[in-house]
This record gives C-alpha cells, structure tokens and sequence, in this order.
C-alpha cells in the first residue's frame, strides 16, 4: 500500500496525471469516489457537446432549404434517443480513459479518499478502512455547482447542468439563472429544441470575462432565434411559476415552466483533509506555484481546486506541469494562452488578454479585426453567417490576444494560442501559410488588415 504518489480526484487533472506518473515509472495510486473522468466526462464538456451536436444537425436540416437541399416534412427529434446517444458517449470515453490509466500500471480506488495526515514513511490517505502511503500527493478533488441563496429556491424542483443533461421532457419555457458559458450553451440547445429561453446575468454582458463585443454580438445573434436576455437583473425570488427579478430598482416577474441555475462552480477543498497539512488557501480554492505545487514542498494541486481557470485543459495541462516538477523535468504552468471557448451555434473562443482587460490596466494596445466572411471557406459554409475574427497586438508588435466568432472557432483558436505562447509578432504571424480555401486563413486576412 506504499506508492510514490496518491492522486485524489479521477477528473481531467486526475487521470493525466496518473498515466503521465505511470509512463514515467513512479507507482501511482488514483482515488475516485463517484466516476472516473469526473464532472468533464460525466455531467459536463462531454455529455453537453452531444447535446449540443444533436442541436446543430437539427439546426442544420431546419436550415438545408438555404443551401439548396430539400427536406420532406417538419425536421422531429427524439429526446430520449438523443440522451441514450448522449450516454452512450459518455461510457464509451470513461471506459476509454479507465482501460489508459490501467494500462499504465496505475491502482484505480473507485472510494473516497481523505487525507489522514503526514508521518515518516510520507502520508498517509485513508480509503474505505485502508490507510495507503505516498511520498508525493496530488489533489484535484474540482468543484461543484453553486447553488445561490435565492428566496424559493429550496422549494422549487429546479435544474442544475446535471439535471437539464438527463431529462428526456422538454419544458416549454426555460428560465436560466446566469449567462455564463454553461448558461450560454445550455440556452443553445434548448433553443434550438423549440423551448422558450430566457437568460437572466446580473452582469452588463453575458460569458463573465471574456471579450465583451464577441459576445454582444453572440448574444445579438440568440436574440435573433427567439432567446430574451435581461442584463444587469438580479433573481430575488423563484417560484414554480417562475421569477423575481430586480433592476433599476424596479422588481418584475418572468414566467418559466422551469429553472436551471447557472451561475458558476465552487472548489471542492473542504472533505479531502487538506486542513490537516496546512495547505495555504485563498478565496477560491488552493494556493499553489507555477510548478502546481502548494505550500507543502510534496503536496500538488490541479484543475478546479485552485480555483483559478476551471477548465479541463487546464487541468490536463497543470498535471502535466505536476508530474514534470516531481520528475525533475523543467516545466512551468503559462495561463497567458489558455483558450476558452463556448460551443454554441455558432461558436466563439478567446485567448489572451482581453480589451477589457488590458484597459483596465493601463496598458497600450491595438486591434486589427476583420469579419469571419473574408474567409471563401467560411462564406460558403454559413449562410447568412457573419461572425468575427479580433487580434490584439501590443507595443512590441507581438500578438497577445485573440478573440473569434464563428464555426469553426473552437477548432482554430489554437492557431492564435500558439501565435501568443511563442511571442509571435504580427510579421512572424503572417509568414505562415493556411491551407486554402479554410476558414483559418481569416488570421492570415486579419494580419494584413
């Protein structure tokens, strides 16, 4: 029951860096207590992007008559087919990464795991009656829903990500408590289901941090399909009938047939014992350096429980920054090009800084942006498509942001990622050559704009 590391938490963070320790000969032991791919493969990336693909093939059959492809008959859908296709998706990957951790020697522990403390032989973890000892330990337990103190709240049968990801019932009206990126690609699929959404974000914009006119023009583009947005509007009260919202001092009621509360996700710190090693903590989540290691000198943290980029290939890329430190092998964790993205119809994904950002900090920059149809590949496959595609370059002519509207920008936003991890500058930038005609070649356009 002695390893060289016991990582807590089967998530993105998890099970890289298990099979990464594994490879590289350390005996590691990974702790899961309910599925292993935690909330990623389980209730959130995965599951909503079947979702939400049934949602564009449905999109794209309403629209085939644009494109001069005829339809017999009302496109219909089957929910439940739609959810079985959207299970069966979900084993299919978690089997997957299950069979790749094994593969790599690891012990799986399907329990939960909770730290005891520390003694001479390393520390020692707790699971289900056993005690396992580990030299080096890794916790990346993620996060969970928050579920805001509303009035009503607890007596209503509302919906969280989980909840909306199973129900084979379709509400007739949608009221979604925040306009963040799940909020978003949740209002995208019932939208397109035929539900009646309604989006209700305390903020002026909706998507939080990213770049405000992206996504102005993403929410531009919902409000054309039939989706209402109230902006700057605080839920004060939910009932079964709906809502109370505030704004402008002013209290008015939105009906909905359901409610799905999204308003962002908490670390997981509390149950996992790190009070009995003293980690450092901040308001968020788990202190840690750019190698993800803690206060501890051999306690790492990954993914969400740092509670700063709660995102799976952040959590993928910080193991890997883990298990190098603990190799000896030079690595460092670089949030300045971590894409995000959100994977509604269209999409739109970001990386860098943000205008928004970099004004509130005084610092100079410049914009060349140009519309997505300047690309041949993009106008002939999104009719009537506009979208977007904005480089923020900075004083020494270096790319330091990228932000982007339209398919496929969940794809290509890498493209930038690279460009900005690099330090390309704008003539660096436009020596590479797209393959013609794609929808990448719109940076190659920007560049020159």
């Amino acid at each position: 029951m002695r390893y060289d590391i016991a990582i807590i938490g089967g998530g993105p963070a998890g099970y890289t860096a298990a099979e990464r320790a594994g490879a590289n000969g350390l005996r590691a032991v990974l702790f899961e207590k309910k599925a292993m791919g935690g909330v990623c493969l389980n209730e959130g990336c995965i599951p909503t992007k079947a979702l939400l693909y049934s949602a564009k093939v449905l999109d794209g059959i309403k629209s085939a008559p644009k494109y001069g492809v005829s339809v017999e008959g009302a496109p219909a859908f089957d929910m439940e087919k739609i959810i079985g296709r959207k299970n069966k998706t979900v084993q299919k990957l978690t089997g997957g990464v299950r069979m790749t951790v094994n593969s790599y020697g690891v012990t799986i522990v399907d329990k939960e795991a909770v730290i005891e403390g520390e003694g001479e032989e390393g520390f020692h973890i707790r699971c289900d009656g056993e005690v396992y000892e580990a030299t080096y330990l890794l916790v990346c337990t993620g996060s969970d829903t928050v579920i805001p103190p509303i009035k009503g709240l607890s007596d209503v049968d509302y919906w969280t990500s989980r909840e909306a990801l199973d129900s084979t019932v379709l509400p007739s009206s949608l009221a979604i408590i925040g306009g963040g990126v799940i909020g978003m690609e949740f209002a995208s699929f019932f939208n397109s289901m035929g539900v009646r959404v309604k989006v209700i974000e305390m903020m002026p914009e909706i998507l939080g941090a990213m770049d405000k006119e992206t996504s102005a023009m993403l929410r531009a583009d919902y409000t054309k399909k039939g989706v209402n947005f109230y902006l700057n509007t605080k839920v004060t009260e939910v009932s079964d009938k709906g809502v109370t919202v505030e704004k402008d001092g002013k209290s008015s009621f939105i009906d909905a047939d359901r409610i799905l509360v999204s308003v962002g996700r908490k670390a997981n710190i509390t149950q996992v014992g790190l009070d009995k090693l003293n980690i450092e903590l901040h308001r968020n989540g788990v202190v840690v350096d750019e190698h993800m290691l803690t206060s501890h000198p051999r306690v790492y943290a990954c993914g969400d429980i740092t509670g700063f980029s709660l995102l799976a290939h952040t959590a993928i890329r910080e193991a890997e920054v883990a298990i190098n430190h603990i190799l000896g092998i030079d690595d460092r964790m670089d949030y300045d090009c971590v894409p995000g993205v959100v994977y509604t119809n269209p999409e739109l994904a970001g990386v860098g800084k943000t205008e928004e950002e970099l004004i509130a900090k005084g610092i100079y920059y410049r914009i060349q942006k140009l519309p997505m149809v300047y690309s041949g590949r993009f106008v002939a496959e999104n009719e009537l498509g506009n979208g977007l595609c904005k480089l923020i370059i900075d004083h020494n002519d270096r790319i330091v942001g990228c932000h982007m509207l339209g398919n496929p920008a969940s794809e290509i936003i890498v493209v930038a990622g690279i460009a900005i991890q690099r330090g390309y500058t704008v003539d660096e930038f436009r020596k590479s050559v797209f393959p013609h005609p794609t929808v990448g070649e719109i940076y190659h356009e920007t560049l020159f704009a």
